[in-house]
């Protein structure tokens, strides 16, 4: 199994691995570590698949039903709940060796640790989610399993998702963006020539503004591209039928 390792400052206890396409037991056009047991691939493929993953992590990863919503899952809510499937489209933890995870195929995956390593999260920012306050939601959430840290004490590293110059969007998009009232570069929107009410929108910028809008200060990541990095990453919007990778965040003692 490949997997991609994060650059960022953690502190040592703090662990994280993006997987990419590479080994695992899934046929085309889901080969071949496809995570997602929802997007039409063979269930006893992806059963395997996710038992590669296990291997190399020190439990079972909280699997979250992704919905392009706000909702942050949380070790309170997990205990509360009685359902087997989580819907949310992001999670934190201060439990040692609990393993958050998100899936995606284009949409922007953050992971968020707190300067002292023990508090972490990851979120699932398509554009709606974006738009609609999941990194807010994230961060608060963060800021409620330790009474004492700001939001300056909270660092974010930003995964693969698709790049800025393959995101097009329509003006629905950008409205949207613009209806939220919350400031982003004029540079995330870049209008197409050509093409009247068509955008290539940078989740990448979008995300960063949003963050340091919080408070959050140090952001890393930000540099791939889903959709050009065949060999690599899964991508909806360039083959339509698609696997999906799994982006995993722990902390150990």
């Amino acid at each position: 199994m490949e997997v991609l390792k994060p650059d960022w400052p953690v502190p040592p206890n703090i662990h994280s691995l993006v997987t990419t396409r590479d080994g695992g037991t899934s046929l085309a056009p889901f080969s071949s570590l496809n995570l997602g047991d929802h997007v039409g691939d063979d269930a006893r493929a992806v059963k395997a698949n996710r038992a590669i993953l296990r291997a190399q992590i020190p439990s079972e990863p909280i699997w979250l039903e992704q919905v392009h919503g706000t909702f942050v899952s949380t070790p309170m809510n997990r205990r509360r709940s009685s359902e087997d499937a989580i819907q949310a489209d992001a999670a934190v933890t201060n439990q040692a060796n609990e393993v958050l995870a998100v899936m995606t195929a284009d949409c922007l995956p953050i992971f968020f640790s707190n300067l002292a390593g023990g508090v972490i999260g990851v979120a699932h920012a398509g554009w709606r989610g974006l738009c609609a306050g999941v990194l807010e939601n994230t961060v608060t959430e963060m800021l409620k399993l330790d009474a004492d840290m700001t939001p300056n004490q909270i660092m974010a590293w930003m995964g693969p998702a698709i790049g800025p110059a393959a995101f097009e969007v329509g003006e629905d998009v950008y409205a949207a963006f613009l209806r939220a009232g919350i400031a982003f570069p004029s540079n995330a929107f870049v209008a197409i020539p050509g093409r009247p009410g068509k955008y290539f929108a940078n989740l990448y910028l979008l995300a960063q503004s949003r963050l340091s809008t919080l408070g959050v200060e140090q952001i890393y990541g930000g540099n791939f591209c889903t959709v050009t990095d065949q060999k690599r990453f899964f991508s909806h919007r360039r083959d339509a039928i698609s696997g999906r990778f799994a982006s995993l965040i722990w902390f150990t003692q």
